[in-house]
């Protein structure tokens, strides 16, 4: 992806979840002179992973592959200590027919939330060990209701639902096309996007950016390459 893209759909991403008074923290905003500024006082961003994320899947083609995220909260895999957090929170937008690959995790556990905007559609089918798909009709909660479902079943998520995807649960998303994107809430056990995803196709995870202009905001895939605490 070229930077000067990312830049265009954080600005975007901005005036959507105003649109939707869903406000970001503020790291959110911070540039690369605002970050030079920091000390350690900033660094459980920078080792929790918290902020800006923005993938094409390595398709080379975001609006039909791919997906905007912001760590607003979370842990740290291993992190044993009496402070550490548990659990994290990310707010996700999802374009009209925007595809999220099917994958399923290793260790999150996660609802996936319907915050605002249009319909988000979920296909679930059961993981097996191998991580192969399983032909069995399975379970899955619907805003605390147990449901039963067919493999590869396709769930509306309108605003205001919700849906737990355990780890036997690959998913893939979108957004239902007519409805317009979708502003998207994810509640987990502790994320690690480097090592706790399993996509049932082969896909880049993080893409590859061409830097034709400097960074708006950055992602916390760049913190290894900009953020040195002194």
């Amino acid at each position: 992806m070229k930077r000067s893209e990312i830049n265009h759909l954080m600005r975007d991403a901005v005036e959507f979840t105003k649109e939707l008074n869903f406000l970001l923290p503020p790291f959110a905003y911070w540039t690369i002179a605002d970050w030079k500024t920091k000390g350690s006082e900033a660094s459980e961003i920078v080792d929790n992973a918290l902020g800006w994320d923005v993938t094409d899947f390595g398709l080379g083609d975001f609006h039909k592959t791919g997906l905007l995220m912001f760590t607003i909260r979370n842990g740290k895999f291993g992190d044993r200590s009496p402070r550490a957090k548990p659990y994290c929170e990310k707010l996700l937008i999802v374009e009209e027919g925007q595809v999220t690959p099917c994958h399923h995790h290793r260790s999150k556990i996660e609802d996936i939330i319907n915050r605002g905007g249009g319909i988000l559609q979920v296909e679930v089918v059961r993981s097996l060990a191998d991580d192969g798909k399983a032909a069995d009709q399975f379970e899955v909660s619907l805003d605390g209701v147990r449901r039963t479902v067919k493999p590869n079943t396709v769930i509306d998520i309108h605003s205001g639902e919700s849906i737990t995807l355990t780890q036997e649960h690959y998913h893939k998303f979108w957004g239902k096309p007519g409805h317009g994107k979708v502003l998207v809430g994810e509640v987990s056990s502790v994320n690690d996007d480097y090592v706790d995803n399993v996509f049932f196709e082969k896909v880049a995870r993080f893409s590859a950016i061409e830097e034709d202009e400097p960074p708006l905001y950055l992602l916390y895939d760049d913190y290894k390459k900009y953020v040195s605490f002194k």
